[in-house]
């Protein structure tokens, strides 16, 4: 959690610094004048209904089939999920950047369903990270990580794309996302994951 702090303290003088430079023009060349494709809208909207998804599912299954390490895990990630939105709305409020296209109006091209509220960081790409971590750290299988991590990816891009956020919100999305996951996999082992002791 040291190394979250000091990266969102550097990506803070970064943007505080050099926000006019790498941060805006990277934007720019990444935003269109019409943020208009059905695919980067799509991917950006699966962002919530997915990281609930994946762990009610999960715990749905779980009940099902009276798998008690199954509910865990769909504990797990919701876990996850939920401390990277309470991390992302605090630093939200805490940091109170506009967005891009309310600074650079001439510059940066919102697109149709446009959202007002802070930019740093990214919350969908924060929750995205979290679910496609959380799956990564307990399944460990290339099947599942990789798809997981690559839509987290494309939410990521989706949000440049539609001229919502900096490449810093994006990336310092991806890093509560991720270290929200491994907080929740922690926590997980510590206090809920513990073998039974069975007595004679």
């Amino acid at each position: 959690m040291i190394k979250t702090l000091y990266f969102i303290v550097c990506c803070l003088f970064l943007q505080n610094n050099y926000a006019q430079n790498w941060d805006i023009d990277l934007l720019k060349n990444i935003n269109p004048t019409h943020p208009n494709s059905n695919v980067w809208r799509t991917f950006s909207s699966t962002a919530e209904p997915i990281s609930v998804a994946v762990p009610v599912s999960l715990f749905a299954v779980a009940l099902l089939n009276k798998d008690d390490h199954l509910k865990s895990q769909s504990i797990e990630v919701l876990g996850s999920v939920a401390i990277a939105a309470v991390a992302t709305e605090a630093l939200k409020i805490i940091i109170n950047r506009q967005r891009p296209y309310q600074k650079y109006p001439l510059d940066i091209f919102p697109y149709d369903g446009s959202e007002n509220g802070h930019s740093f960081p990214s919350a969908h790409t924060s929750l995205s990270f979290a679910t496609a971590t959380s799956l990564a750290l307990i399944y460990k299988k290339w099947y599942v990580t990789v798809p997981a991590f690559v839509w987290a990816g494309c939410v990521g891009y989706s949000r440049l794309y539609l001229g919502e956020h900096y490449p810093s919100d994006v990336i310092a999305g991806a890093v509560v996302g991720t270290a929200s996951a491994y907080a929740a996999h922690w926590l997980n082992k510590k206090f809920f994951s513990k073998k039974k002791i069975h007595y004679p």
